[in-house]
């Protein structure tokens, strides 16, 4: 078995694994911690996480919902209205994100007393 199939079989098995591989990217975690918050659009999004480009926005937000952590609703009006919310699974997991937000200030306090 090669080293990629291998990658693959474990999806879906080893929950350490399947974490990385649905929050995988650079703005996975800020863009849940900003859907928590309330529903956004993604010019909303977008302007929250600058320098981020549009198609880098996308490919995230496609990423999070083919997971099931955000769901998109479009609007059928002129010009199209859509905004994008934490589904049921991602409201799951926002212990989660006030966990990494009390080790970040942690860490950030460790840095300060390390001069990093």
């Amino acid at each position: 078995m090669n080293n990629e199939s291998e990658k693959k079989d474990l999806f879906g098995i080893c929950p350490y694994f399947t974490s990385q591989k649905v929050l995988s990217g650079k703005w996975a975690l800020l863009i849940l911690h900003y859907l928590e918050e309330k529903t956004l659009r993604f010019k909303e999004l977008e302007r929250a996480l600058a320098p981020i480009t549009q198609a880098t926005l996308t490919k995230q937000l496609r990423n999070l919902e083919e997971h099931g952590l955000i769901t998109r609703t479009v609007y059928n009006t002129i010009p199209p209205k859509v905004e994008y919310s934490l589904s049921e699974l991602g409201h799951q997991f926002k212990p989660v994100l006030d966990s990494l937000e009390k080790w970040g200030e942690l860490y950030i306090a460790h840095m300060e007393r390390k001069d990093f």
